[in-house]
């Protein structure tokens, strides 16, 4: 498998998934608005392993939540242990400090890490880790 074989450490591939619901009757539930969908959303974070295998879902929170915030709000923290790599994109850019306090390593695309321009060896990986996210969020 091309993924273990480049990216052996990483245990999970986290992203969130958005969910569009019907308007809330009461105005107070407008932080499911999202202002750039011009819809309601209930967002979750997902976790895969590398298998493709779901191992976390969190309980739906307001779509205008940032995929930062939902990973601290959230119990996933509990499901790490010190050593493990979760791999993730550029929503979760924020995430690297709040993980790396619990002794988890964050492993995004160079493009996210520096916002940079990139060497041609990091567009290689750019490319890669994005292939890699794609079959985790295939299956």
């Amino acid at each position: 498998m091309a993924f273990r074989h480049k990216y052996h450490n990483v245990t999970c591939i986290i992203d969130c998934l958005e969910i569009e619901v019907q308007k809330p009757r009461k105005p107070t539930s407008s932080s499911l608005m999202v202002r750039i969908q011009k819809a309601n959303t209930i967002k979750y974070l997902v976790s895969c392993t590398p298998n493709g295998l779901i191992n976390y879902i969190s309980p739906g929170y307001g779509g205008r939540i940032t995929d930062t915030c939902l990973v601290e709000q959230c119990d996933f923290i509990r499901c790490l242990q010190p050593g493990m790599y979760v791999m993730a994109d550029r929503g979760f850019k924020h995430v690297e400090q709040y993980l790396r306090k619990e002794g988890v390593q964050l492993v995004r695309p160079p493009s996210v890490t520096t916002g940079a321009k990139l060497s041609k060896s990091e567009v290689r990986e750019t490319k890669q880790i994005a292939s890699l996210r794609i079959h985790g969020e295939s299956d």
